[in-house]
């Protein structure tokens, strides 16, 4: 059973989780996961990964009197603020919940069939193998019992990736733009997560919504709590290490900033809801269709609602970062959470040697207040050594018709106003 270390990085997430992270991040998906919940009246509920009791207050509520209610969270900081709220519930705190301090990684504690419901609000993801914990979370449930997880999937930040990617292939960082892949990858499509609950022995259903959050410039973005305590340091982690990870964040910096301008930064979240009902084995071979057929999905229609994100004081994640391909010596070594940002650390210029330079093939800057003067007095402008003709000489020029296949006659330069041909022209 693992459990995470106290730390001031968690204490300050579990302060800030409720006011600035949950109303725009786990609120969402949590009601996803509420939504045509059927509770039992009786038996067993595990909540894993509760975080500070949201969705699990509103399961304490409906459940039946008979059930009982287990959750677990390696944050003990997050596990003291589900706790408060629960007692502050009066006599329904008192109706069958139990907390624990405990990590579903690498496995979970608990026996098999063990579970009628199943719940994990956001914690999928964050887990190393997401794939292997749905597989033990099903080990858990009885027979005919429920999982259901919420996580994002595949074009979840979808504007912020194709802006990195636009900036890793501009500058030629290829071992970063695989890394970018990997980390994508953790992504999964609903294909993928209907496969996962497959593999698990579960009836796979994946429900999808999708939303949008706002931002007003990069600088929010980076500091926005959903940002800088989620992805941001798998983000960290891409670009690589030392003054090639700075340089990128003020390419992707400059890139936000000159895209939206005054405009908002608004990326795009899809939420996933897994739902899966444990099959027994026994029947898995006849009722379970081939791994590789085509799935049909539940999958309502998306629906866009603005989020709207505050700007914070700089922290930390709590994250585990994916496994990330390393170059330049172990990234391991590096403490990403930790890292601050030089294209958002005050005081920090950036580096002479990112400035533009036009290339050297450039022609000078126009003068437009030039370009302005000469055209009151042009006389003495030079004509590269052609004959100079009166603005009087051509009027009347417009209604010449052009001539024909005449190779004499094929652009009218050697005519004199008015069609004339020049003296000189003639033997």
């Amino acid at each position: 059973m693992a459990v995470e270390k106290r730390s001031l990085k968690q204490e300050k997430l579990a302060r800030i989780y409720d006011d600035q992270i949950a109303p725009v991040w786990g609120s969402r998906f949590g009601k996803m996961l509420l939504r045509d919940l059927a509770l039992p009246e009786r038996g067993q509920i595990l909540d894993i990964s509760c975080g500070t009791g949201y969705p699990l207050i509103e399961v304490l509520r409906r459940k039946g009197d008979a059930a009982r209610i287990i959750a677990i969270d390696a944050s003990s900081a997050m596990l003291d603020i589900a706790r408060k709220k629960v007692a502050d519930l009066g006599a329904l705190g008192k109706k069958g919940v139990f907390f624990r301090t405990e990590s579903p990684v690498p496995r979970l504690s608990f026996a098999d069939g063990v579970y009628d419901l199943v719940l994990c609000n956001l914690g999928l993801n964050e887990m190393p193998n997401a794939a292997a914990a749905l597989a033990d979370f099903a080990r858990v449930t009885k027979i005919g019992g429920e999982v259901r997880c919420t996580m994002p999937l595949e074009g979840t930040w979808a504007e912020f990736h194709d802006i990195y990617r636009e900036v890793l292939v501009k500058h030629d960082r290829h071992e970063a733009l695989d890394r970018l892949d990997a980390h994508l990858a953790s992504y999964p499509t609903v294909d993928e997560a209907c496969g996962w609950m497959r593999a698990a022995g579960l009836e796979p259903r994946v429900e999808v919504e999708e939303f949008t959050l706002l931002f007003k410039s990069s600088r929010e973005f980076f500091f926005a709590p959903v940002v800088e305590f989620g992805p941001l340091p798998a983000w960290k982690a891409v670009a690589g290490s030392g003054q090639e990870l700075q340089d990128v964040f003020w390419f992707i910096k400059e890139s936000i900033d000159a895209y939206f301008g005054e405009r908002a930064f608004q990326v795009t979240v899809k939420a996933g809801c897994l739902v899966g009902k444990k099959l027994d084995p026994a029947l898995l071979s006849a009722t379970t269709p081939d791994l590789d057929a085509p799935i049909e999905l539940n999958q309502p229609r998306a629906r866009l609602a603005d989020g709207s994100v505050r700007p914070a004081e700089a922290g930390t994640a709590e994250v585990d970062i994916l496994e990330i391909q390393e170059v330049e010596g172990s990234h391991n070594e590096i403490d990403y959470e930790q890292l601050s940002l030089d294209a958002f650390t005050d005081g920090k210029s950036r580096p002479r040697y990112l400035q533009r330079k036009p290339p050297a093939d450039t022609q000078p800057p126009i003068d437009a207040a030039s370009l302005i003067d000469g055209e009151e007095d042009a006389s003495d402008a030079p004509t590269g050594g052609h004959p100079r003709w009166e603005t009087s000489e051509l009027a009347g020029t417009d209604d010449v018709p052009l001539a024909g296949d005449d190779d004499d006659a094929d652009t009218g330069d050697h005519l004199a106003p008015g069609g004339r041909r020049r003296d000189d022209d003639l033997d």
